[in-house]
């Protein structure tokens, strides 16, 4: 669309939302039905460790959306000259599973738990023997059980919960629903059916605790939507609660609110089995899209849905680009001294071009990117850890090539027992996340951490908002279209890629870094151990 209609869409309200709550930054995007961004706005937020719980202040939820808004809302001004008053649909996506647990006047009983916590050991182990079912950590079932096993005491005054997306639909709809894909990190969904699996629901019920208790599990989940489906039109309530300078009208269509795993699958067209997407930021996960059971259950695999509640098999790793993040605020800060003004993009861009000199490994330097926990090598607390002998070659492209190999190596752990050991192939796999911003050099260095060959989409900096945008979108047509066919046939008709193959050199060079990190884990378990925090 030109200009002028662009202008004449927005005043029409012929425009949707996607709103993404990451785990550093929320973000708000506005897309024509063309599925072109035309605004955006964003707010950056970081998660708080407080009594011994990652978690974020439900009012800076809130804080942090109307600040998106606001700033895309101006963006329209600016640029169109016109008031956002309509919106045609909206949708909400955030990060997966956690734990939001409400009473019956929809009091927060506890402080938001997030996907970051390692505290639901022994409940993720004993539900994973009950259901025959690998249940990690973070997801929402586990954290009920833990808190029931814990004895808390307002496990008794629980009559819903929630994820964080679900959780910002409920009050800009009123309606208590999740999209089937983020409902897959709440409890195991049955394919077939597209709800929660009876069977493991009977069984859970049927546990001599949760007998004592004066709820069903059932009751206190949210209903399931696949994407395509409406779930609720915007309040007047909410449309003040996103919008405080009162411009924005109620009735936009709701999607199914989503986790930021299936945005990711929306956003790089991987919702078709055998299709895969990998995304990367503070946190970083692989879907593959299933057209056959795994052999058997996996602690590392989680098995989850896609938007439209197709099987996917996922490796989700809690710690991916944080030390990165870290290095490059410290890099920033000495370039301030010298008196020299870095903008984000060529500081990153600056330092991931030094990696191309470095060493295929890396000089033998070895880091450890664990800000928090990682259930994958069984580290219980992070560290932040970077390691070498006196004989390493200790250099600036090392060091940055040490930190992307690092940023990929829990991944690259997981990935290893899908390919090696349960022989899932995909026919493409898709990267996509802020760290692809500087073209090539972080594609390149995953394609040789994981030995294929690794697609990047000119979207790929988009991200989950756009992605639920897209979705926004699809509901709000209301057709009988699948969403692969969707994607397919009118969002990515003629879409923009690069694709870069495994080095030879690159691939003995990060496999000789991963024999020394796997090596030096007891070292980071141990530093958890002794350095409190």
């Amino acid at each position: 669309m030109n200009l002028v209609e662009t202008t004449q869409a927005i005043d029409a309200g012929k425009v949707s939302l996607g709103i993404e709550l990451g785990s550093t930054r929320i973000k708000a995007v506005l897309v024509t039905d063309d599925f072109n961004t035309i605004a955006s706005g964003s707010y950056v937020w970081e998660n708080q460790f407080e009594n011994g719980i990652w978690t974020y202040p439900l009012d800076q939820v809130w804080t942090g959306i109307q600040q998106s808004y606001k700033q895309m809302a101006a963006d329209v001004q600016s640029k169109y000259h016109s008031t956002l008053k309509h919106i045609s649909a909206i949708g909400i996506s955030a990060m997966m599973h956690g734990y939001l647990p409400f009473d019956k006047n929809n009091q927060l009983l506890v402080p938001f738990r997030t996907w970051r916590n390692n505290i639901t050991g022994q409940a993720a182990d004993e539900l994973t023997d009950l259901f025959d079912f690998n249940i990690p950590q973070r997801w929402s079932i586990a954290h009920l059980y833990q808190a029931v096993l814990n004895g808390e005491e307002h496990v008794p005054n629980v009559d819903f919960i929630t994820s964080l997306d679900g959780y910002v639909h409920w009050k800009l709809s009123g309606e208590k629903v999740l999209g089937v894909g983020d409902a897959s990190g709440v409890f195991p969904i049955d394919e077939k059916t597209g709800s929660y699996d009876q069977t493991m629901l009977t069984k859970f019920d049927n546990l001599d605790k949760i007998k004592a208790l004066p709820w069903n599990v059932e009751d206190v989940l949210p209903a399931i939507l696949p994407a395509g489906k409406v779930a609720g039109t915007l309040t007047a309530e909410g449309a003040k609660l996103l919008d405080v300078s009162g411009n924005l009208e109620a009735g936009s269509v709701m999607a199914p609110p989503e986790g930021d795993a299936g945005t990711g699958m929306v956003g790089t067209n991987s919702v078709r089995k055998r299709t895969g997407n990998i995304s990367v930021g503070t946190s970083a996960f692989s879907m593959n899209v299933l057209d056959k059971p795994l052999s058997k259950v996996h602690r590392d695999i989680d098995i989850v849905m896609t938007p439209d509640g197709s099987p996917v098999a996922m490796v989700h790793v809690n710690n991916c680009s944080s030390d990165i993040n870290a290095w490059a605020s410290v890099f920033k800060e000495f370039a301030d001294r010298l008196g020299v003004d870095l903008k984000p993009d060529r500081l990153y861009e600056t330092l991931f071009l030094e990696s191309t000199k470095a060493d295929a490994n890396a000089g033998g330097l070895v880091n450890y990117s664990y800000q928090s926990g990682e259930n994958i090598t069984k580290i219980q607390a992070g560290r932040p850890l970077f390691a070498r002998t006196p004989n390493s070659k200790f250099s600036l492209p090392n060091f940055m090539l040490t930190q992307l190999y690092a940023a990929f190596a829990p991944l690259q752990i997981g990935m290893d027992i899908l390919i090696n050991e349960e022989h899932v192939h995909t026919d493409v796999m898709i990267a996509q996340g802020g760290l692809f911003r500087t073209p090539v050099i972080g594609q390149q260095v995953l394609a040789n951490a994981l030995d294929i060959p690794i697609t990047v989409m000119s979207t790929a900096g988009e991200g989950g908002p756009w992605g639920m945008a897209v979705l926004a979108i699809y509901a709000k047509q209301n057709s009988d279209e699948s969403l692969e066919d969707f994607l397919d046939k009118e969002v990515f008709a003629n879409p923009e890629s690069m694709t870069l193959s495994p080095e030879p050199a690159g691939v003995a060079g990060y496999r000789e870094f991963i024999k020394k990190y796997q090596a030096g884990l007891p070292v980071e378990a141990a530093a958890g151990d002794a350095i409190t925090d």
